[in-house]
């Protein structure tokens, strides 16, 4: 499997709907658990929520993409743009240090 880094920037004023669909985003989480390896939401300086980062460990961009698209969060219209790029963990305690 490999790493892909997805970055979802909420759209303007997606607030409630982002509040109303979280109950089923973290149901869905709670089954595509084993493809993830660190998730969370993105924040501005004020704290407040305005995306979403996931590093995703599945086979290819497809499979990041359909995960993403099957999201809660992506159906409802949370999401109004994302990228998908693979990553490669290097250094930090996620990963015991760092590789050569």
């Amino acid at each position: 499997m490999t790493h892909f880094a997805v970055m979802a920037w909420d759209a303007s004023d997606s607030a409630p709907i982002r509040a109303a669909a979280r109950d089923d985003h973290f149901a869905h989480i709670a089954l595509i658990i084993d493809k993830i390896a660190v998730a969370g939401p993105l924040k501005d300086a004020g704290g407040a929520i305005i995306g979403s980062l996931v590093v995703l460990d599945v086979a290819d961009a497809a499979e990041a993409d359909a995960v993403l698209r099957s999201d809660p969060y992506f159906v409802a219209g949370v999401w109004e743009h994302w990228t998908i790029h693979p990553f490669l963990a290097a250094a930090g305690e996620w990963v015991g240090g760092k590789i050569c």
